[in-house]
């Protein structure tokens, strides 16, 4: 499959409706790359007019803000703004929540005024607007999908219904953890538990979390986040449960159902 670049769309005179904004997780680590592919086969199957920025898409800065560097942040912020304003991007999509929540929420004060869209909502709109159309008697039709918040999209952007009609467009029984919504417990990954051990004593945070989905009984813990997915699949892989639990972010169970 051949992905459109920014930069060969414009030296030929064209301008894509949607940026896909990959990131960092989507673009280098393996497991979330296939991600990325699911979710580029969506827009070329449905025909949708958009591009990705390649090797000129830098972090968007979200780790080193988060970790305390306000001018590595701010250098990095600006020089991905300049080349988003440079092609005249108005419209983003992102299936990383951090990404979505500093390009959506922090960017307008640097100057870098989008409309950003997290892929779940997008899907969605896809869905009513009946250009995705799922398969009679999907894959998952039927099937046990237990949904995993995340901390950036649900209560750092009131994301929750969205990604929740995507699972149910698939006639799967979606059963929902004793703790989501507002009230859903973190994977750990925005805590930076994903790079370091746990404190001396504690449950590693994902581990608890799995135990909550593992409780549900679904055979698909879905996510909306990289960062989840890779926290989550660790935490299946631990409990000796990948042969029986898949971790799936939402874009690869709607691929593999169109």
């Amino acid at each position: 499959m051949q992905v459109p670049v920014m930069a060969e769309m414009f030296a030929n005179g064209q301008s894509p409706d949607v940026l896909f904004w990959v990131g960092c997780s989507g673009s280098f680590d393996q497991r979330a790359q296939k991600i990325t592919k699911a979710f580029a086969t969506i827009l070329t199957k449905v025909g949708v007019n958009y591009a990705i920025l390649g090797k000129e898409e830098m972090c968007t800065g979200d780790p080193v803000r988060r970790a305390g560097n306000e001018f590595m942040f701010q250098m990095m912020a600006y020089q991905n703004i300049q080349i988003l304003n440079n092609y005249g991007i108005k419209k983003i999509v992102t299936a990383c929540p951090h990404c979505f929540n500093t390009l959506k929420n922090e960017y307008p004060d640097l100057g870098g005024n989008y409309e950003v869209i997290h892929h779940a909502t997008f899907l969605q709109q896809l869905i009513d607007e009946g250009k995705i159309k799922m398969q009679e008697g999907g894959v998952y039709k039927g099937k046990k999908i237990t949904y995993h918040d995340s901390c950036y999209l649900g209560r750092a952007n009131n994301i929750y219904e969205a990604p929740r009609k995507v699972l149910e467009a698939l006639d799967a029984e979606l059963v929902e953890m004793k703790r989501c919504r507002s009230k859903g417990l973190c994977c750990g990954a925005g805590g930076a538990q994903m790079f370091k051990e746990e404190e001396k004593g504690d449950i590693r945070i994902n581990i608890e979390r799995t135990n909550e989905a593992l409780e549900t009984g679904a055979s698909v813990v879905a996510s909306a986040c990289p960062f989840c997915n890779t926290m989550l699949t660790d935490g299946v892989k631990n409990k000796e449960k990948e042969n029986e639990v898949a971790v799936l972010d939402i874009a690869e169970l709607v691929a593999m159902s169109m």
